[in-house]
């Protein structure tokens, strides 16, 4: 195997990776001018906490610094890519759930199914638990996982978004976007999102409730994401 490769693999340099990346948010963090809408966004998720936190993919990297009030878990990959996220999320004062979603067999194989009995042991343990509601390689889609989790669990879910003024773009599946520092940002939120069903509810029924409650959280996501990157690109 090639130095680098070998090298790539190393935990302590993985570590190092993590540790800087962690740093650079911070940096971008404190050194925004941060703007929350609404303005009690962050009050209102920990007076119903634990709670639900769903984002979009590659939209991620400063959520971190919304849950400094309550432990909060992050589902993250089993990927080589999501060991050096689960680092930078620990640095950042997040535990990790580790897997992820998927389509059909693919869930098994990520780790998905005891990932989510992982997440419900969480809320049961009065932790908050952030996931992206899109599962891979299908951008701004709700997946199932979130809606079915919100309703075993019983707990709301509350949807984010953070953008910054200054930021790159990449031409990634989720449209990933860096954020950059000494600029203006934007958390938007929306919540509490809630389901629930009757004890004896027929199976169609069951089912057409998760599917309205998975394309209300995907609306809601897809307009407080809007919402974001409007406060921030607007000129002042």
């Amino acid at each position: 195997m090639p130095l680098l490769k070998r090298l790539i693999k190393t935990r302590w340099l993985n570590k190092a990776i993590a540790v800087i990346l962690a740093k650079y948010l911070q940096l971008v963090w404190k050194t925004s001018r941060v703007v929350f809408e609404p303005q009690d966004f962050k009050a209102r998720a920990l007076a119903s906490a634990p709670i639900i936190i769903g984002m979009w993919h590659g939209q991620h990297f400063l959520t971190p610094f919304l849950a400094d009030r309550h432990p909060t878990k992050a589902l993250i990959s089993r990927h080589r890519d999501g060991e050096i996220n689960a680092m930078i999320a620990e640095h950042l004062g997040i535990q990790s759930i580790r897997g992820s979603g998927g389509h059909r067999r693919k869930v098994q194989r990520k780790g998905g199914v005891s990932a989510f009995y992982e997440m419900l042991d969480a809320l049961k343990q009065n932790s908050s638990v952030a996931l992206t509601a899109d599962v891979p390689k299908i951008s701004r889609i709700a997946g199932r996982g979130i809606a079915n989790l919100a309703l075993i669990s019983g707990r709301p879910v509350f949807v984010v978004a953070i953008a910054t003024r200054n930021r790159l773009v990449f031409r990634s599946w989720d449209r990933a976007a860096l954020n950059l520092p000494f600029g203006r940002a934007a958390v938007v939120g929306a919540g509490p999102i809630s389901i629930s069903l009757p004890a004896a509810a027929p199976e169609e029924f069951a089912e057409f409730t998760i599917e309205i409650f998975r394309r209300s959280i995907e609306t809601a996501l897809n307009r407080v994401t809007e919402r974001a990157y409007e406060i921030v690109d607007t000129p002042v």
